[in-house]
């Protein structure tokens, strides 16, 4: 048995890194060797150290700091990510890509030379400073196509076209040009506005931190100890699928990213125990896809949340652990069903990592622990308990000899912490855009006005209209953007609907996550997929079904915020957490067809309704859920002794 990132049997045949390639842009990069390689990293290393230093000690001016760090991302991104997919001629970059990456990053330098002088000026700007914001949008806008994706392009295209045209009352072309260039690229509305300010603030410091864990050997002991804990039981190596993923999606932020990672593992070891491909592929999927709203990190979203709702940082992630583990529960429980379904078996003894020596390697989790602690505390800002966090990583691999962090590798952490920072900064950039167009032209309050009246005084049809405003718009973009999307565009109309900010925000944010298991756009689903050889649309409405806990749990604390510890006593977030548990276990089963024995069409029914009003929170639903779930059970145990007999 072989676990971490080297090659079983099953996976030879596929290569993990065309995979990326094919459903993750970020690995899109240029190819650089040589002393070229050399310079690039030298470059992205820098950043990272800048990054750092201006986080954690500078006192700049914002205007400065904002159009410094852009100006460094469009300079790098334009380094790394080449106009197309596909082969790429090693050691070069086409001319036109060299006067792009200078136009792109000297229009964001003018800025930031200009600061104090361009916040004194007001609105009214000249021709070339217009066309100089003008490049810089474009500039953007380009590095994010290439290292995010085509869809949130267009979206940001389609509101500036919507400005130009309809949504500004402004009678001249070059009026309109410069009020939108002012407010998207002069003003701290645009791309300058919170989704920048937050990733240069806070997210780029917690990249770094992961590219240091991420060397500490931590993805490998995650999936060791998911297997030597849940991998001897029935369908064993879904089970660690889900545990590792839940483990790993702590601190990462791509699905894509984790389901190839540890679906390279999962998947072969799923196949081989006797689960069908779709369903292997579904299963690392939706978990991998899940790690995105795991606490602490939660794709880097956790701290944009707290930066719009205007709560701290613990509030957020004490809030989001009870939906997480209701989700994983969830996935958890449907492997699971299906294993004992189809009479699949566990890894055998030999095939299992030994558990004592495993233990004696918990240190691996101490950066985490600590950042976890002083974050939670506030004994420390979250820069500090970021930059003190990678600190301890570092000591701690010390006593690891395969993983030990030595100056070479500490300089390989910071250019790949740098090279991390492009994709989420270009799409907080672009995210910007959106915003600020959005509530340039006042479109938010014709969309808020236009739902809400749609929905009337229904409160489950507004949500239900968020709900596919969210997946629509948030397929093919990633966590972090795609959140800022949705608290620009949906989380408001919720708000009007009389729904709590913070449930609002997660709600939204929920929906987001799961358009990467939502076909026709399922990023991480077809991932899954190639690595399973399996079919991508079977495996995307698998994978949508095993993570129906994400879609069902928003609705709940969206309507009763109880979930998410709003109002509440000790209490009733006890009973909460039994009842929720149990509803998503009643869930589960009916969506599988099988408890104990394979369902008929009215115990499933009975299982569902169940469940559902389990998992809301409520002494009379909890009653009659209890009640209907019981029935079911009772008649499940009787079916399960006829076939023994």
């Amino acid at each position: 048995m072989i676990f971490g990132n080297k090659k079983t049997p099953e996976t030879e045949p596929m290569d993990l890194e065309a995979v990326m390639q094919k459903f993750d842009r970020e690995s899109n990069t240029r190819i650089w060797e040589g002393k070229a390689k050399i310079a690039v990293n030298c470059v992205l290393a820098l950043f990272s150290i800048f990054c750092l230093y201006v986080t954690l000690f500078a006192s700049w001016l914002e205007e400065l700091r904002l159009t410094t760090f852009v100006a460094f991302i469009v300079f790098i991104g334009y380094l790394m990510y080449p106009a197309r997919k596909g082969k790429q001629k090693v050691n070069y970059m086409p001319w036109y890509d060299i006067l792009l990456m200078l136009c792109g990053t000297g229009a964001f330098l003018y800025y930031a030379a200009n600061a104090y002088d361009i916040i004194q000026q007001g609105s009214n700007f000249g021709v070339y400073q217009i066309i100089i914001g003008i490049v810089g949008i474009l500039s953007l806008a380009e590095l994010c196509r290439r290292s995010v994706g085509l869809p949130i392009v267009i979206v940001a295209t389609c509101f500036i076209v919507y400005a130009i045209f309809w949504g500004l009352s402004n009678p001249t072309l070059m009026g309109k040009l410069n009020y939108i260039t002012h407010y998207l690229f002069y003003s701290k509305e645009g791309i300058l506005s919170t989704p920048v300010n937050v990733c240069s603030k806070f997210i780029v410091v917690f990249i770094i931190f992961g590219a240091f864990l991420e060397r500490t050997g931590i993805a490998d002991f995650f999936i060791k100890i998911a297997n030597a804990i849940v991998g001897g039981f029935s369908g064993g190596p879904a089970k660690v699928a889900v545990v590792a993923s839940a483990l790993e999606g702590m601190v990462s932020g791509s699905s894509v990213a984790n389901t190839v990672g540890s679906g390279s593992v999962t998947i072969p070891l799923m196949k081989r125990t006797g689960y069908k491909p779709e369903f292997a592929a579904a299963a690392e999927a939706s978990a991998s896809t899940g790690g995105q709203i795991m606490p602490p990190i939660m794709g880097a979203a956790a701290f944009l949340m707290a930066d719009y709702v205007g709560v701290s940082y613990s509030n957020i992630v004490v809030r989001a652990i009870l939906p997480a583990i209701l989700y994983f529960a969830g996935i958890f429980i449907a492997v699971h069903l299906e294993a004992k379904k189809e009479g699949l078996r566990g890894l055998t003894k030999e095939e299992l990592p030994r558990l004592v020596p495993l233990l004696k390697k918990t240190y691996l989790l101490l950066p985490l622990i600590i950042l976890i602690y002083l974050v939670g505390t506030s004994q420390r800002s979250i820069q500090y308990a970021a930059a003190i966090a990678i600190v301890v990583a570092i000591v701690v691999s010390l006593f690891n000899k395969e993983n030990r962090i030595t100056p070479k590798r500490i300089w390989e952490a910071l250019a790949a912490g740098g090279q991390g920072m492009i994709t989420v900064a270009a799409a907080c950039g672009v995210a910007g855009i959106i915003a600020g167009t959005i509530t340039m032209t006042g479109l938010a309050n014709i969309m808020i006005n236009g739902i809400v009246a749609l929905a009337g005084n229904q409160t489950i049809i507004a949500l239900f209209l968020t709900m596919l405003c969210c997946i629509v718009l948030g397929m093919g973009v990633p966590t972090t953007a795609n959140y800022c999307i949705m608290a620009a565009t949906c989380a408001p109309i919720l708000i009007r609907m009389g729904v709590p900010a913070i449930a609002a925000h997660f709600f939204v944010f929920y929906f987001g996550i799961v358009a990467d298991l939502t076909p026709p756009v399922a990023l991480a689903a077809y991932a899954g997929a190639a690595i399973a050889q399996g079919n991508p649309m079977k495996t995307a409405f698998t994978a949508t079904k095993l993570a129906i806990g994400a879609f069902i749990v928003p609705y709940v604390f969206a309507l009763n915020p109880a979930m998410l510890l709003i109002d509440t006593n000790v209490l009733e977030i006890i009973q909460i957490v039994i009842t929720s548990l149990v509803g998503i276990f009643a869930v589960s089963a009916s969506l599988e067809g099988y408890l104990f024995a394979r369902m008929p069409w009215y115990q499933r029914i009975l299982s569902l309704v169940g469940g559902l009003l389990l998992i809301y929170p409520g002494a009379v639903t909890d009653a009659i859920g209890i009640a209907l779930v019981a029935i079911m059970v009772i008649t499940q145990i009787i079916s399960k002794r006829r076939q023994l007999n």
